[in-house]
C-alpha cells in the first residue's frame, strides 16, 4: 500500500476531508481527525481506534499495526506500516477510526441510505 492508497481510502468515506496537522497529512469527518498519514515518518500511517479494537488489529496483523508510542497509542492510536499493509485490512481500519469519530447524525445517514422509489416499489412496480 502507498501513501496514495491510504489516502484515497481515507477520502472514501463519507464526510471525509483531507487537511494538515503538526506537518503532515490528515484525515477529518465532522472536524475531528480520524487517520493522519507520515506520522512518525513516511512509511507509516495512524488510524484512532478504541483500546480493544488497536488490540485486535495488532493481534491479526502485527506486520500492519502496531500502537503508537505513549499516550495517544494506550488510548488506541495505531499505527499503520503502509508498505506491510493490504487495503482490505486498511479499509476495515479506517472505517473503524471513521465510526468512532464520525457524528452520530453521519453515521445514521451511512447505515441507512435512502432507497430508491424503484427499490422500494419492487420490480413489480416497474412493469
Amino acid at each position: 500500500m502507498t501513501a496514495d492508497d491510504f489516502r484515497r481510502l481515507a477520502l472514501s468515506l463519507p464526510g471525509a476531508e483531507e487537511s494538515s496537522h503538526m506537518n503532515h497529512p490528515d484525515f477529518r469527518v465532522g472536524g475531528k481527525i480520524f487517520a493522519t498519514l507520515s506520522y512518525p515518518d513516511k512509511d507509516w500511517g495512524m488510524v484512532k481506534l478504541f483500546p480493544d479494537q488497536q488490540a485486535g488489529f495488532v493481534a491479526a496483523h502485527p506486520q500492519m499495526f502496531v500502537p503508537v508510542k505513549g499516550a495517544w497509542g494506550k488510548q488506541g492510536g495505531t499505527n499503520v506500516l503502509l508498505k506491510a499493509a493490504s487495503e482490505e485490512c486498511v479499509r476495515e481500519a479506517l472505517s473503524a477510526s471513521w465510526e468512532n469519530t464520525a457524528p452520530k447524525k453521519l453515521q445514521s445517514e451511512k447505515a441507512s441510505p435512502k432507497k430508491t422509489e424503484a427499490r422500494d416499489e419492487g420490480p413489480q412496480a416497474r412493469k
